[in-house]
């Protein structure tokens, strides 16, 4: 759980960069927008920006920008797959991630996205800009970050057997150790009482001899010779 913390607050370090930097963002898709001929469409998917870095992106500044916000993407797409081995999940948690991998993917309609108080993302952007074009693309990263935050949250409150359930191979061994010492052990009683048993059977049985004893049976002292 640790590293997963760790993981985000990284991410969450390459956000607080890339949102001082909204301005230049929100450029660079509008020149990708002109190159393309798309002036009428909202930024509705990482794919879209994606196809529009790799086809329509003329200048340096533009796609050093658009790399930046993709890569952050890819890092809350795998911090998404770590979560997901950290231990099995609650209804809680588990809707929280899927909620964050709904929204990481590739081709998810984001268009309709905005990010809410204490984020102003979309208050820095005009009307126009915050309803038809980018609200919803400038409000992705922070909403997966609040919902990864609600996940570790309500993680850190499962009790401990739950969280060490799924975090690795090694964390079931050593209940299981025992198990088969027990039935080590179970084995070993059965075949020593085995032979046990037999010599008692022998030993009652009147006619102990018919079974191959080369001596003869016991007798007590002073009995008939």
């Amino acid at each position: 759980m640790n590293e997963a913390k760790e993981a985000l607050r990284s991410i969450e370090q390459k956000y607080k960069l890339f949102q001082q930097q909204q301005f230049t963002f929100v450029a660079a898709l509008e020149h990708c927008r002109e190159n393309a001929h798309d002036k009428i469409r909202p930024i509705a998917s990482i794919e879209q920006v994606q196809s529009y870095m790799e086809h329509y992106c003329t200048n340096s500044t533009d796609r050093r920008i658009l790399l930046m916000f993709l890569d952050i993407c890819t890092e809350l797409s795998r911090l998404c797959q770590r979560f997901e081995t950290l231990h099995a999940g609650t209804p809680v948690t588990n809707n929280f991630l899927d909620k964050c991998k709904t929204l990481v993917s590739q081709s998810n309609d984001l268009s309709s996205l905005r990010a809410k108080y204490p984020h102003d993302v979309v208050n820095h952007l005009s009307c126009d800009e915050a309803r038809n074009h980018y609200g919803g693309v400038v409000s992705l990263i922070p909403i997966i970050l609040d919902l990864m935050k609600e996940w570790i949250a309500h993680s850190e409150k499962l009790p401990r057997k739950a969280l060490q359930h799924v975090s690795g191979p090694a964390t079931p061994g050593p209940p299981a150790a025992p198990v088969p010492s027990a039935r080590a052990t179970g084995t070993r009683a059965r075949v020593t009482e085995q032979p046990c048993r037999q010599l008692t059977k022998g030993s009652l049985k009147p006619g102990g001899a018919d079974q191959g004893c080369s001596k003869p049976p016991w007798r007590p002292p002073g009995g008939k010779l």
